[in-house]
């Protein structure tokens, strides 16, 4: 038995049963028009939900609120189906560079091997302390006072 969803030329609508695909839907019962199938509504049980990206994860000791069992147990199972999504989709495992930094300035942007600015913070982390040169110009004379004896 197939269930169809019928319409009438006069716009009721009902469900009717037929025993194959290729019998002939009822008349309406409501007015004894002919009817005709309606194709049925897509229905969709739900939504993909690839859960955390890899950014939003935790990274730190307190981000898992110090360790605690519930936590990680949580985070582990989050983080083991979304390797699994990413290995059938590896469209979605995004920048899996190491994360070099990721607290203080670079909370919000961590920062990533091979991104342009870590030879900035390197330069600006390693580089000798050295004050910079004042050089004199030379094309203008020295004015000095003279003293009267």
């Amino acid at each position: 038995m197939i269930f169809y969803d019928v319409k009438c030329s006069g716009g009721h609508r009902f469900e009717a049963t037929l025993k194959s695909m290729f019998d002939d839907t009822p008349p309406c019962p409501q007015c004894g028009a002919a009817t005709g199938r309606v194709p049925a509504a897509v229905g969709l049980s739900g939504s993909a939900d690839p859960g955390p990206s890899r950014e939003q994860m935790p990274n730190t000791w307190h981000g898992i609120r110090r360790g605690d069992p519930e936590t990680v147990r949580g985070w582990h199972g989050l983080i083991s189906k979304r390797e699994k999504l990413e290995e059938k989709y590896p469209e979605l495992a995004g920048d899996r560079r190491p994360v070099l930094a990721h607290e203080g300035v670079f909370a919000n942007a961590p920062l990533r091997a091979g991104d342009p600015l870590a030879g900035k913070v390197a330069e600006a982390t390693f580089a000798p302390a050295v004050p910079p040169r004042v050089e004199r110009d030379q094309t203008k004379p020295q004015l000095r006072k003279e003293v009267d004896k």
